[in-house]
């Protein structure tokens, strides 16, 4: 049985950080592409940034040079490291696994504010 379970959200200042976790099974994690989504309140899930099998890293726009993606295939999961974090950055943010067929997890709420 595939299984995403995301963990590490909560509430933080902004200019802060945070480390979001994606511990995986059922599947062969080191052969699928892996990313991150947020969903703010109001508005559509968007893509945050992902990581190939081969540990090739892409970003948003908005979150390039604050977040960082990576992963370790000896533990099944994959992270998103969150600096600098802004009160837009609020967002339930869920990890997907791609090969073909796409897996999601239920997400981990992250809230900016001060």
């Amino acid at each position: 049985q595939v299984q995403l379970v995301e963990s590490g959200g909560g509430l933080v200042q902004p200019g802060g950080s945070l480390r979001l976790s994606c511990a995986t099974s059922g599947f062969t994690f080191s052969s699928y592409h892996m990313s991150w989504h947020r969903q703010a309140p109001g508005k559509e899930r968007e893509l945050v940034g992902g990581i190939s099998s081969g540990g090739t890293t892409y970003y948003a726009d908005s979150v390039k040079g604050r977040f960082t993606i990576s992963r370790d295939n000896l533990k099944n999961t994959v992270y998103l490291q969150m600096s600098s974090l802004k009160p837009e950055d609020t967002a339930v943010y869920y990890c997907k696994a791609q090969r073909g067929a796409g897996y999601w997890g239920k997400g981990t709420l992250v809230t900016v504010s001060s």
